[in-house]
Order: structure tokens, then C-alpha cells, then sequence
């Protein structure tokens, strides 16, 4: 795939992007079963792959330049300020509202903040696409409320150029440091959440809430763990690291009885509004720390099968230890991060590995997921 910011040095982001895509899959696999070279695999699948462009809903966008000449991107290795609103990762609507975003913030008068002089108003643009609807949430990173006035000032004709843009909302993040975003959101918007929808399964999206930044592909990785779920009929499923409940919500039914575990309470609020949607009654949602949550749990109340999505430093010695002590009849481990993931499949005892997939979740870089079915020993 061709990239200007690539070949002129601009970008680096996308490593393996002048790779062919099948090229950059078969590498990926064969560091993953080179990883798992000591443990018994039953049953590999193929990798599910990814569009090459347009397959990305999330912008993190620094804020560059002066108020009068904003620019949307990044510094280059040059040390140059470099807009990225034509990045081929993103799809071409909103490859145009971001280039509608940079005159936004010249048109508003809001300052960039400047890391060297610790001066400025406006860190970041953060915006996330809904595949299902097209619809998108803009978020404006302020070191302060200060130019909030001048933002909403400017709001009611870009929303009426851009009437996909449903929520917008200003996070302060005061602190002189590279943290994304602060703990004050600000609603510029009655709407508080951006809706997706993935094979017919209503999730939700806040401000502060995790979702995968490749909705084809999370949607193929939802539908093939709710394929793997069924097969063991449980009455009773855990999802750990649930955030807005996609693994959960895909496997849930009238039925079966769920419990998801998230730390983040913004995700709870959204995986609870799915549930309601979905009709679901036998669920129950909480923002708790996962392995505190299973550490407080008796054997007595355990579930049949329990679905795990840690972020990158994985599950740990302890939720390892309690997972094996539990004895589900199934455990299926959702990864992005294989290093640690066989770091933690060696800790959990009393399993065999039965499938294992890779999901092309992050093309043109060496990151990907990892889908893994464990059952108990007989």
C-alpha cells in the first residue's frame, strides 16, 4: 500500500505498510505460533484479515501550529508539524471532517498548546466514527474550561455542515504532561454516547470507554467467540475486562445468566444500556477491579465458562491462579498482547489449549489480537 507520510518520512506509525497485506498476515503468524512453540495447540485457525485503508473509527489528532494555522497530526521525526488528516487509515468522511476541523479551530481562535512553553489551550481533537450509522463523537483535550465560550461559539455551524457529528464534549486535562485526557468532561451536547452496532448487538460508546479501533474485525472476533461460547451450552458466564460488554452481550441470551466485570464505570453505563436493549434480564454489570472481583467469589457461585480481554499487561499470577481455581468448563482468552498472554496461559492450570486464531485487528504494524479457546482437563 502506498503512503506519502511513509515514503517522505513523515509517519513511521505503519511499519510494515509497504509489506503486501497477505505478507504482513503470514509474518504475524508465525510470530505467534513461534511463541507458542512449547505448548500444545489442537487446533489452529486462519487468520481473520483486515480491509488495507478505511478500516480505522478512532482519531487521536495532536494539536499543532497557532490558532491562526492549526494543524492536526503530528511533529515529525524532523521535528516538523505535520497534518495527517489525509491518513488512508481513516475513511474518506472523516478524512474531510478532520480537514473541516483544522479551519474549525482556526475559525474558533483557540490556541494550541505548546509543550515546550507550557502554553496554549487546545492538546488534542479526539474523534471515533460509528461504522453501523456513521455518526461521530468529537472531543476537544483543553489544558482548561477557557476556550470553551469560543468553541461553542463556532459549534452550531459545523453541526450544521456536519449533522453526523451527535456528540461533542470538552475534556480538561490541566496537567503539563503526555496524558491523553483528564478526569472533567464536558457535554457540548445533549447526546452523552456514540451508538454501534456490531452483527446486530447494540453497544454503546462514552467519551472514557474502551471499543476496538477496527470495527470488521471486532466484529468477526465477537461472533467467532460467540461461536466458540455455544458449543459448551453454559448457564453462567464471567466476562472479566468486560468494557462495554461486547464479548459478554455476543454470547449472553434469556437463558444464560452474565456477569461483566470492567474498572471503568463509563463502560458499565453503556454495556448496562446494550443489555436493556437487548432485553436481557439475567445480566449484571459492575465497575470493579477484575481480579479483586474474583478473589471476593466463592466456588459455590462459579460460572461455567468465563471470558477474559485484559489490557496489554495481561491477567497476572493472581487472576491466573483464581481462574484455575475456579475450574470453568471453558476459559477463552481474548489478546493483544501474545507476550503476555503466554506468560499467563503457563500460570493457568488444569487446561488444554483447543483453538487458538489470530485477528489482523492493527494492519501495516506488528501488533494483532489473539482469540484462544481453553478447556478443562478430563
Amino acid at each position: 500500500m502506498k503512503c506519502d507520510y511513509f515514503e517522505r518520512g513523515d509517519c513511521l506509525s505503519c511499519r510494515n505498510i509497504q509489506l503486501p497485506m497477505v505478507e504482513q498476515v503470514n509474518v504475524k503468524q508465525q510470530k505467534l505460533t513461534d511463541l507458542f512453540r512449547d505448548m500444545s495447540v489442537k487446533q489452529w485457525f486462519s487468520p481473520i484479515l483486515s480491509a488495507e485503508s478505511g478500516f480505522r473509527n478512532k482519531a487521536k489528532m495532536v494539536v499543532l501550529g497557532a490558532a491562526h494555522e492549526p494543524i492536526l497530526g503530528l511533529v515529525n521525526p524532523q521535528g516538523e508539524p505535520i497534518s495527517l488528516c489525509d491518513c488512508s487509515l481513516y475513511p474518506k468522511d472523516m478524512q474531510l471532517l478532520l480537514h473541516r476541523l483544522e479551519r474549525f479551530v482556526q475559525q474558533a481562535g483557540v490556541p494550541p498548546y505548546r509543550v515546550d512553553k507550557a502554553k496554549g489551550e487546545l492538546k488534542f481533537i479526539l474523534l471515533t466514527r460509528s461504522q453501523s450509522s456513521g455518526q461521530f463523537m468529537l472531543r476537544f483535550v483543553l489544558r482548561s474550561d477557557n476556550a470553551i465560550a469560543r468553541i461553542e461559539r463556532e459549534l452550531p455551524q459545523l453541526l450544521q455542515e456536519f449533522p453526523q457529528i451527535t456528540l461533542v464534549s470538552a475534556n480538561i486535562q490541566p496537567i503539563h504532561m503526555a496524558i491523553l485526557e483528564g478526569e472533567r468532561e464536558i457535554f457540548l451536547t445533549e447526546t452523552t454516547r456514540l451508538e454501534e452496532q456490531l452483527n446486530h448487538v447494540p453497544l454503546f460508546i462514552r467519551p472514557k470507554s474502551f471499543f476496538q479501533t477496527n470495527p470488521d474485525v471486532a466484529a468477526q472476533l465477537y461472533q467467532i467467540a460467540r461461536e466458540w461460547v455455544t458449543e459448551f451450552t453454559p448457564n453462567y458466564i464471567w466476562d472479566l475486562f468486560c468494557g462495554v460488554g461486547g464479548f459478554g452481550l455476543h454470547c449472553a441470551d434469556h437463558q444464560i445468566r452474565l456477569t461483566g466485570i470492567e474498572i471503568e464505570s463509563e463502560a458499565i453505563e453503556c454495556a448496562i444500556l446494550s443489555a436493556s436493549k437487548l432485553g436481557l434480564t439475567q445480566v449484571d454489570f459492575s465497575a470493579l477491579d477484575s481480579t479483586h472481583f474474583a478473589q471476593g467469589q466463592s466456588a459455590e457461585v462459579k460460572p461455567d465458562l468465563i471470558i477474559v480481554n485484559p489490557p496489554r499487561r495481561g491477567l497476572g499470577k493472581t487472576l491466573c491462579d483464581s481462574l484455575s481455581e475456579f475450574a470453568p468448563k471453558a476459559i477463552v482468552y481474548s489478546s493483544c498482547n501474545p507476550h503476555t498472554l503466554i506468560t499467563d496461559l503457563a500460570c493457568i492450570t488444569g487446561y488444554e489449549i483447543t483453538k487458538v486464531q489470530m485477528f489482523d485487528m492493527f494492519p501495516h504494524t506488528d501488533h494483532f489480537e489473539v482469540l484462544v479457546m481453553l478447556e478443562l482437563l478430563q
